[in-house]
């Protein structure tokens, strides 16, 4: 008799992963079937890991080659090896798909490399998963089945993908030579980091939105100042435009622009970074008849269990923004809801972070939220540019931005542009987690000089008790 699994995930990348390794953490035995020969999905292997190597690399390259003088360490103008660079980031993906590995053997979780679809209940009630591998199928039996196979990006009708010329974010992450010019087809995160590691390395980049305004989801402030950055960094940015057609020549790819105005743009190397979908094809949705919403989400409960018992989802594949860390949580949350216990995760307050130069990062509501919500608030700005230790780094670009209610002095939002704003915003989600004020943020001593210190002064600077604002 073939062994029955307490739990079979399909999908090994951040929710998967995580869910198996805690499932298994809390007793449970558990099969996950991977289609790729390592663990870790897109964001490790194709996406958040590697473009964060990169972003890294780049970042150091600027700084040898513009800012390195003006701290009294000269230096040859820098070259770039870019191999080298790209061996660098390849070897940070292998050891953290390695660690993970490692962790599967720790917990004695059982991995399959291949594909998987939902199968019939057997004759006993166990659930089938179609496992399609090297060596061929096998049936893997389950009294439960989670669907964690995340997302894909979207394609763009007329403008196929060869992975030369254009291509994906993936493809992005593996060029093998500087472009002389990157059109990124969407100003999303993806596009703005790629685009961002492109142009440190010294091509010309062109961002093209459909959108009139960019990271529409991102405080308008905050926005308005990332992109007077980036095309201060160089960047040309065409918001408002879509691009109606494409022809491939000798001289590279020419692309038909259709906005504010018509016109064409030639360059040798084209993103596409549109958004994203979720990956459902070849699940096997239909047969088991699991119900999906309009926007083409899997439909789950506080459990995250489909229509169909015993059968679950969780990260790209259901509601919210597809983000690694909210897919991580939600692997911990099904697994110890399996277990008996009533945790919960706050889609409230799940921080978004552009990991430019200088970072965007954000939590909570947006003043253009609040106010189309009539919501009263207050506003407290503090700008780097006040900062002790943002001025001893020289990196004094950007601000903290609190949002709070005027009458209990309770954090409604908070939104930062500038230096380490991915770290940053930890507090923030913190201190909103647990429902707190700007008198809270003022009663807790910050140490001195640091850049957290501008979220203290922001949040004080709401009710104008800022001391250095």
């Amino acid at each position: 008799m073939s062994k029955i699994f307490d739990l079979i995930i399909i999908g090994g990348g951040p929710g998967g992963y995580v869910a198996a390794i805690r499932a298994a953490q809390l007793g449970s035995t558990v099969a996950v079937i991977e289609k790729r020969k390592a663990l870790g999905g897109t964001c490790l292997n194709e996406g958040c890991i590697p473009s964060k190597a990169l972003l890294d690399s780049s970042e150091l390259f600027v700084q040898a080659r513009d800012k390195f003088a003006g701290h009294g360490i000269l230096v040859e103008p820098p070259s770039l090896d870019l191999g080298k660079m790209m061996k660098r980031k390849e070897d940070v993906v292998t050891r953290l798909t390695r660690g993970i590995a490692s962790l599967f053997k720790k917990n004695q979780i059982t991995l399959i490399t291949g594909t998987g679809r939902l199968g019939p209940i057997d004759a006993e009630g166990s659930l089938q998963v179609i496992a399609a591998t090297d060596d061929g199928e096998q049936v893997v039996l389950g009294k439960r089945v989670l669907l964690a196979t995340g997302s894909v990006a979207v394609d763009i009708p007329g403008l196929p993908q060869d992975g030369e010329r254009v291509g994906q974010a993936r493809d992005a992450l593996e060029y093998t030579a500087v472009p002389e010019h990157l059109a990124v087809i969407g100003g999303g995160y993806i596009g703005l980091e790629l685009g961002s590691v492109w142009l440190r390395l010294g091509a010309k980049v062109t961002i093209i939105e459909m959108l009139e305004q960019m990271l529409p989801s991102t405080d308008k402030e905050v926005t308005a100042a990332l992109l007077k950055s980036l095309q201060k960094q160089g960047m040309t940015i065409h918001t408002g435009t879509k691009v109606a057609g494409m022809e491939q020549t000798d001289q590279g790819v020419t692309l038909k622009l259709e906005g504010k105005e018509e016109q064409t743009l030639t360059c040798d190397k084209v993103l596409v970074a549109a958004g994203r979908k979720p990956c459902i094809d070849g699940l096997g949705l239909d047969e088991a008849g699991i119900k999906l919403s309009e926007t083409g989400r899997i439909v789950i409960d506080d459990n995250y269990q489909t229509n169909v018992a015993n059968i679950y989802a969780l990260g790209d594949l259901i509601h919210g923004p597809m983000l690694a860390h909210k897919a991580m949580d939600e692997g911990i949350v099904f697994a110890e809801r399996l277990a008996g216990e009533h945790p919960a995760v706050d889609y409230n307050l799940i921080p978004g972070v552009v990991y430019t130069h200088p970072e965007a990062a954000s939590i909570g509501a947006t003043e253009e939220q609040l106010k189309s919500e009539e919501t009263p608030y207050k506003v407290g700005r503090f700008p780097f540019m006040a900062s002790g230790r943002a001025r001893a780094m020289d990196n004094v670009d950007g601000f903290v931005k609190v949002l709070a209610s005027p009458e209990s002095g309770r954090i409604l939002g908070v939104h930062i542009i500038g230096p380490s704003a991915s770290e940053l915003i930890s507090e923030a989600v913190t201190v909103m987690a647990f429902g707190g004020s700007v008198e809270d943020v003022a009663l807790t001593m910050h140490a001195h000089p640091t850049l957290s210190e501008a979220f203290k002064e922001a949040a004080l600077g709401a009710f104008g008790k800022a001391v250095h604002g």
